[in-house]
């Protein structure tokens, strides 16, 4: 077998444009250290299945969309510039839910590329180790190696560095260069546009409730690095957890100034920015909230919380709504 190149990734290959161009000069078989677990990459895969939608999204912007067999959690529609595309790849599980193994074996992939550790579970799709026994390499984002646990200096440069090792694996290492260029670029024209203030503002990162506890964003994941990149103190910055169940009460103790919306289309109760709204303004403790009484509010897509192609685009668009905000 050639040698084994763990943990990095190789720029300096040619040929691929990232828009439907031929495999370029990627070295298989390669290996990579991903989550702990090191990974070998035989050849460039041509039986992809993605195990949610903004896994999938991501493989469509590197120009290999048409080698995705099939993809699941699919929890919103897709954007238009990638609708076409999107919509021609086999769904393998129901709206907002995970594929199955057994679904996932029929459809015979050779690359299992996912954004959440849950999924890579005997109850969902199957473990890693399984997958990998059976001949089947796979993908986890480094954000997520374990369920819901921070990860430490959580930031874009993770993000871009997985467009990079994507681009490797399906064999366009040229595409995922461009890609993780082309979003950096969005990232540091947005945070040039940041209005400097005297204080920083305080802000909640609201992403949903559960039996009508909230949960908000904590450290260690890209809604703590976009707060640290435009200048605001999240307030459960101090959380044990990226995503953390917190409490009515320990909001209005710590009193933000802005509270950021994450605008779901699951069909969970107090999914959509407007039912947040609604459930704050109505609410005897959250609605006399500044934030709240003022309409303090900064709406942002939930699906661009995790990481994913879209979530570039959260600081561009907070950056313009907390301008807006004197």
């Amino acid at each position: 077998m050639a040698s084994a190149i763990a943990g990095c990734a190789d720029n300096s290959s040619s040929g691929a444009d990232g828009k439907g161009a031929a495999k370029s000069a990627t070295a298989y078989p390669f290996t990579l250290e991903n989550c702990g677990t090191d990974v070998t990459y035989e050849a460039a895969p041509e039986k992809v299945v993605t195990l949610n939608q903004t896994a999938a999204e991501i493989l469509i912007h590197l120009g290999v969309g048409d080698r995705i067999a099939g993809t699941g959690y699919e929890v919103e529609k897709p954007p238009p510039a990638i609708d076409a595309q999107y919509e021609k790849i086999p769904v393998l599980s129901a709206p907002g839910a995970e594929i199955k193994h057994e679904k996932l074996l029929e459809a015979q992939p050779d690359f299992v590329y996912g954004s959440f550790a849950s999924m890579f579970t005997k109850e969902q799709s199957g473990e890693r180790e399984q997958l990998h026994d059976l001949g089947v390499p796979t993908y986890l984002t480094e954000f997520d190696c374990s369920y819901h646990e921070s990860v430490a200096d959580a930031d874009f440069s993770m993000l871009f560095e997985e467009h990079r090792r994507l681009g490797r694996i399906m064999g366009v290492p040229e595409a995922g260069e461009k890609l993780a260029s082309e979003q950096k670029a969005v990232v540091d024209e947005a945070v040039g546009a940041v209005e400097k203030r005297d204080e920083p503002l305080k802000v909640m990162w609201f992403y949903s409730t559960y039996e009508g506890t909230p949960w908000a964003a904590g450290p260690g994941g890209l809604p703590q690095h976009v707060s640290e990149l435009v200048g605001v103190e999240n307030i459960f910055a101090d959380a044990k957890t990226k995503w953390a169940e917190v409490s009515w009460d320990e909001v209005a103790a710590r009193n933000p100034d802005v509270i950021i919306l994450a605008d779901l289309t699951r069909g969970e109760p107090n999914d959509t920015a407007e039912e947040k709204i609604e459930l704050l303004k109505k609410d005897p403790l959250t609605n006399k909230l500044a934030a709240v009484k003022g309409s303090r509010f900064i709406t942002l897509p939930g699906s661009h919380m995790d990481p994913g192609y879209g979530s570039v685009s959260t600081v561009p668009a907070l950056v313009d709504g907390l301008n807006k905000l004197r």
